[in-house]
């Protein structure tokens, strides 16, 4: 139930606002190289029970990837599904999931040097969505859709502050934004904060990431949450 807002400029250059949302007693990791031997130069928010990231990057290479989930269309059973945790890192690297792929539903959003797109699994078929210039939102389903509430709600107040390369501190606005959708309680299926036990999952928003990718280099920062759902104390 994660929620993904990108700005796309031109191939090559993007830059994003992410909420994770997890099991708050699922522990994990701040951004860091967690992945020294096999992912030389990645850094990422780690999660530590399966070992995989939620967000990985690639500062070297200009790569950027975040993992949401999206639900199956066919049953899965737990015991069989490999760790999604794999895909973001992996997606840093250069490499790109193929089908068939042995994990639960997925949306991997992926921005490089030759442009951003969204990679769809669905337990049965792997699509492919480019992400054109412009901003535009993703959750558990497709891009733009604006049958997810949030979206409906957000994606038009995060289109009115116009693009990212026009303003002195895009990050402010936007993480401005997104601190006043908290007025929503995050129980309310529009929140990007959000609170998703009442809609039958376990998960909480935890924290937001701020990342940019542009021919001169990849920046990203993370902010933990002071409570899980919560914007402040």
């Amino acid at each position: 139930m994660c929620t993904v807002v990108i700005d796309v400029e031109n191939a090559g250059v993007a830059r994003l606002l992410a909420v994770r949302d997890e099991d708050p007693q699922r522990e994990w990791d701040a951004l860091g190289p967690w992945w020294p031997e096999r992912y030389s130069g990645v850094i990422g928010i780690r999660d530590r029970r399966a070992g995989g990231a939620w967000l990985a990057a690639n500062p070297a290479e200009r790569r950027l990837a975040v993992l949401l989930n999206r639900a199956d269309v066919r049953d899965l059973p737990d015991a069989h599904a490999v760790s999604r945790g794999s895909l973001a890192l992996e997606s840093v690297m250069g490499r790109s999931p193929v089908a068939p792929l042995p994990m639960h539903g997925f949306n991997l959003l992926e921005v490089g040097p030759e442009g951003a797109r969204v990679l769809s699994w669905d337990g049965v078929e792997l699509r492919e969505t480019p992400i054109d210039p412009g901003t535009h939102m993703i959750a558990h389903d497709d891009l733009d859709d604006e049958t997810t509430p949030r979206i409906e709600a957000w994606l038009p107040e995060f289109r009115a502050l116009g693009p990212t390369a026009d303003s002195p501190d895009w990050t402010a606005e936007w993480t401005a934004l997104l601190a006043s959708s908290t007025e929503l309680p995050p129980e309310d299926d529009r929140a990007i904060i959000r609170d998703n036990r009442p809609h039958g999952y376990p998960t909480q928003s935890l924290l937001y990431a701020t990342a940019s990718v542009t021919p001169t280099g990849l920046e990203v920062r993370d902010h933990a949450l002071p409570t899980p759902a919560h914007w402040s104390v």
